[in-house]
């Protein structure tokens, strides 16, 4: 039996939404977000008092769970840790009850952790204006569109914008990493002004970062649907690619306008994880443009 806890808890005190609130926005997407969530190892970002509180990342799901909570042990350098893995509407509201209002996730399935289902760019803005972002993931969707390799941009929830190749775990990760560094170079090739390779925030003079590293075995990055612990409750978000405009508005995606938008839209990933790229033919392509 799911025992639920504290729904009256205020976990956003401006707008006055509460965790009973961030659990129905769970239960009413569940259909949206699942799919994303199953078979992947989950990192909690935790608020127990809201947002305003103490927050913590949580890895290791510990002890005495529910014999509904599925978990997966992987080994790091020095140690195993149990991940928990949400495989179904219960086991999502279990951790959100949790006071986990953000959810992140590995990029490869526990079936197949050496091979993940997408390449990411991570798209950090920092200080830069939000336009910068925005011409920034269009040149890069220009730039994928031209050779034929299917892209999908979400709302990061925050500063930025995270832009997806779908790869259905066809390939290694050494193999993404180089198609990834590839892009990345000929992006920054095409927008020297704009964007900048440098991992050093200093040194970035209010570029956008394109940000490569997240694809690396166990790294994680929080899953589309997922909400984030910010002022407003905001949402990561998938997008269709002409909403990407200046007038593009990240805030106006949130727990509480998300269910709606769903009902419109449907599931602008769905397609992600079903969409596989020939990721030797387009690196090779990519490569003589250098």
């Amino acid at each position: 039996m799911l025992k639920l806890t504290n729904l009256d808890k205020i976990f956003w005190k401006r707008e006055k939404i509460s965790k009973g609130d961030l659990l129905e926005y769970y239960n009413s997407i569940s259909p949206y977000i699942l799919p994303q969530l199953r078979n992947r190892p989950l990192v909690l970002h935790r608020f127990p008092d809201g947002i305003s509180g103490e927050q913590f990342f949580q890895k290791e799901s510990g002890p005495n769970l529910p014999s509904f909570i599925k978990t997966v042990q992987i080994r790091h350098q020095t140690r195993k840790i149990s991940y928990f893995v949400a495989q179904n509407l219960k086991s999502l509201l279990y951790v959100a009850n949790l006071g986990a209002i953000e959810l992140h996730t590995f990029h490869a399935r526990i079936t197949g952790p050496d091979r993940p289902d997408y390449a990411i760019f991570d798209l950090d803005r920092k200080s830069a204006p939000f336009s910068a972002i925005v011409d920034t993931a269009l040149a890069l969707h220009d730039l994928l569109e031209e050779h034929q390799i299917p892209n999908f941009c979400k709302t990061s929830g925050g500063r930025g914008l995270h832009v997806y190749v779908p790869l259905m775990g066809h390939y290694s990760y050494e193999l993404v990493q180089a198609f990834t560094q590839l892009v990345a170079e000929l992006l920054h090739a095409e927008l020297p002004s704009l964007t900048s390779l440098e991992r050093n925030p200093a040194k970035r003079k209010r570029k956008i970062y394109i940000d490569i590293l997240q694809n690396h075995p166990m790294q994680s990055l929080v899953a589309p649907y997922s909400v984030r612990g910010f002022a407003g409750a905001p949402v990561a978000t998938p997008l269709e690619w002409k909403e990407v405009t200046h007038r593009l508005d990240p805030s106006a995606f949130n727990l509480r306008t998300l269910p709606k938008r769903l009902e419109r839209r449907g599931d602008l990933f769905n397609s992600l994880l079903k969409q596989q790229t020939n990721l030797h033919k387009v690196f090779n392509q990519l490569r003589k443009l250098l």
